[in-house]
């Protein structure tokens, strides 16, 4: 085996390497074009070797990268392995619904807050906290300042918001 075949074996199976090792580092396409790059010296390397040496590699290379590429979009994202590399919808469906559930249960403590009366404990001017149904909750006054120890009632919650107006 002469040297170039060696060194033709070598460049390839660093090529492989480094295309493998491009899936599973985001480099932004530089250890994609790094192998490449290997390949084709490689490539070079066996028409070093002989004629019949580089035709083969040469052929393989034009009929081995897309049919890797293809592989790599349409098959790979359906094993098993694939989806675990690939990131997004992998979600449980029961946990998707825990988290629903979750949701829609928050949203109802915080309707149920609407009319509610309680006590002012510091100044609203016009953010403070309030007592609230035995809970402590940051409150919005919608008129203004309100002293402490007056009585409120909750007018409107928008999502984390919760508005109130002295009684």
């Amino acid at each position: 085996m002469s040297d170039h075949l060696i060194w033709g074996i070598g460049l390839m199976a660093g090529a492989l390497m480094l295309f493998l090792l491009e899936v599973f580092i985001p480099s932004g396409g530089v250890i994609g074009f790094t192998a490449f790059a290997v390949a084709v010296a490689g490539v070079v390397a066996f028409w070093m070797e002989g004629s019949a040496w580089g035709v083969a590699s040469t052929i393989g290379l034009i009929v081995l990268v897309p049919l890797a590429f293809n592989f790599a979009l349409r098959i790979m994202p359906n094993t098993p392995f694939g989806r675990r590399l690939i990131l997004g919808d992998d979600e449980d469906e029961a946990l998707l619904a825990q988290r629903a559930a979750a949701e829609s249960e928050r949203r109802e403590r915080e309707r149920a807050l609407v009319g509610a009366e309680g006590v002012v404990l510091t100044d609203l001017r016009p953010v403070g906290s309030a007592k609230i149904e035995g809970q402590r909750l940051e409150v919005l006054a919608e008129t203004g300042v309100i002293e402490a120890g007056a009585r409120i009632r909750v007018t409107k919650v928008e999502g984390t918001q919760v508005k109130v107006r002295a009684i």
